[in-house]
């Protein structure tokens, strides 16, 4: 079980956040405080894995309690949960190591898909030995970095853009969208839509890639 630190200063969000994860498979709360020094200490003498952090505390912001987490040498990771939309914070997140940024209000669903990228990133990294090349380690990224399906524009699935996703990433010398359709059982067409859309949204890019005869093929790259 990845054993979760609910860390919300509003009681009744705190225990919304305590049911929705509780209703996904493979997680447990093992506690739920409301600052940020009640935080730390919970850490020091609590197993944590992965704290649900709020950033605006009541006693400091959450982007310092990453940073105290990370001096006192802790092995755990954060999902943000905040209404911060400030690109600065969102830098900064990154900086200390925010595996996860989840902008509030949000449904139990969004939480469930984070959830679940994150319990599938922890399964790939917690592998012993060592990874077989780059897109081994571009695809345990990717499984983080995939658009939430739940955003997806109308026509488009979340399974679709996981297959394409992991097509993509184990892709060395690119992928085009003829490849992309033979691996996935799609149309042509569609895996071009979605490729161009994870390049539209960072997570891919194009590079065209010249033959012996005629116009060149676009192949897409991790991004």
């Amino acid at each position: 079980m990845i054993r979760v630190l609910v860390v919300e200063d509003d009681p009744v969000a705190a225990e919304a956040h305590r049911e929705y994860v509780e209703r996904v498979g493979g997680f447990e709360v093992v506690g739920v405080v409301h600052s940020g020094a009640d935080a730390l200490r919970f850490c020091e003498r609590t197993a944590v894995d992965v704290v649900l952090l709020d950033f605006y505390l009541p006693d400091t912001h959450g982007l310092t309690v990453c940073r105290a987490l990370r001096a006192g040498g802790r092995d755990v990771d954060v999902i943000a949960v905040t209404s911060a939309r400030d690109l600065a914070v969102i830098r900064s997140a990154v900086s200390v190591g925010v595996v996860q940024y989840l902008l509030k209000p949000f449904t139990f669903a969004s939480l469930r898909d984070k959830l679940d990228r994150y319990a599938r990133f922890r399964e790939q990294a917690g592998r012993s030995g060592e990874v077989a090349g780059q897109a081994d380690v571009d695809g345990m990224l990717a499984t983080l970095r995939t658009p939430d399906h739940l955003a997806l524009p109308k026509g488009m699935s979340g399974e679709t853009l996981q297959s394409i996703t992991e097509a993509l990433a184990g892709a060395a010398g690119g992928l085009s969208a003829a490849r992309a359709a033979d691996l996935t059982g799609v149309s042509r067409v569609t895996a071009r839509r979605y490729l161009e859309y994870l390049a539209e949204n960072g997570l891919a890019h194009r590079r065209p890639h010249y033959g012996q005869v005629g116009r060149p093929e676009v192949r897409f790259y991790p991004g």
